[in-house]
């Protein structure tokens, strides 16, 4: 079964923590770069951060340095984020990039005071 299962969002402080988790099944994740995106409401969903298969990173300017992607032997995919601001509350979503149709549920980060 292709599929995609976010998980660790929640309410957080500015200046707060989260540490989220994806966890792909299916062949068209295994050896592709995979990245996180998020979607705020009323903006279109963006990429924050990507890793290749190699373990190459990439991020948006606007997370670079606060954020960080990494993935295990088992192609789970995390993204540990430090430093959370109110800007960054969003719907996270993991998917390969360059993205597939397959998209999970996501999960949610609010960061708030």
């Amino acid at each position: 079964q292709v599929q995609l299962v976010e998980s660790g969002g929640g309410l957080v402080h500015p200046g707060g923590s989260l540490r989220l988790s994806c966890a792909p099944s299916g062949s068209i994740f295994s050896f592709a770069a995979m990245g996180w995106y998020r979607q705020a409401p009323g903006k279109q969903r963006e990429l924050v951060a990507s890793i290749t298969r190699g373990g190459t990173t990439n991020y948006a300017d606007s997370v670079k340095g606060r954020f960080t992607i990494s993935r295990d032997n088992a192609n789970t995919v995390y993204l540990q984020m430090n430093s959370l601001k109110p800007e960054d509350t969003a719907v996270y979503y993991c998917n390969r990039v360059p993205v597939s149709s397959i998209w999970g549920q996501g999960t949610q980060v609010t960061v708030s005071s």
